[in-house]
């Protein structure tokens, strides 16, 4: 078997830029996700995904959900980027939501996205504006972290992108390998 791949699915181009750095760091192949194919993900010992977290949801992971009883017996590991600052509780819920049973030990990390209105298809912009509006009507000074971050992005663009993020998930490969 090979040494290891990079799954990742991209919709606004931070995914695809950790899954480059990744790539960087550990000289594994990289593929998109929907390019995949489950007889060459075989033939790696290590298979990582990244995607973006869009509703709570990591774009592709339905992907290794589908596949995940045909790579028995390799280290998988899923990254997830948002634009939110990284909290604990949303990352718990996020597991408890989307990595049951077969999922259930896959370890799960987090790197900070960015935020580009300009980009946005017309639907993500629209609901964006929908959940800010909600978010608007509350207490300021009892916003969640992903709130806080969604109401001072309004407007702005952000790039919270940094290869730091990645420092647990090299360290938890370099255990691994």
């Amino acid at each position: 078997m090979s040494k290891g791949i990079i799954l990742y699915q991209s919709k606004y181009g931070s995914t695809k830029k950790y899954a480059e750095w990744l790539k960087q760091e550990k000289n594994y192949v990289i593929v998109e996700t929907k390019k995949a194919e489950i007889t060459y993900l075989q033939s790696f010992d290590t298979i990582v995904l990244g995607g973006g977290v869009y509703a709570s949801g990591i774009a592709g992971l339905q992907f290794l959900k589908k596949n995940i009883n045909s790579l028995s017996g390799r280290r998988i590991a899923v990254f997830a980027v948002g634009a939110s600052p990284y909290d604990d509780r949303a990352i718990q819920q996020i597991r408890e939501m989307h990595f049951k049973d077969a999922l259930q030990d896959v370890p799960l990390f987090y790197c900070r996205g960015a935020w580009n209105e300009d980009c946005m298809t017309l639907r993500d912009k629209m609901l964006c504006k929908m959940l800010q509006k909600v978010v608007a009507k509350q207490n300021p000074e009892e916003y969640e972290p992903w709130q806080k971050a969604l109401m001072s992005a309004v407007g702005r663009k952000c790039d919270w992108t940094d290869r730091q993020y990645l420092a647990p998930l090299l360290a938890y490969l370099g255990e691994v390998e």
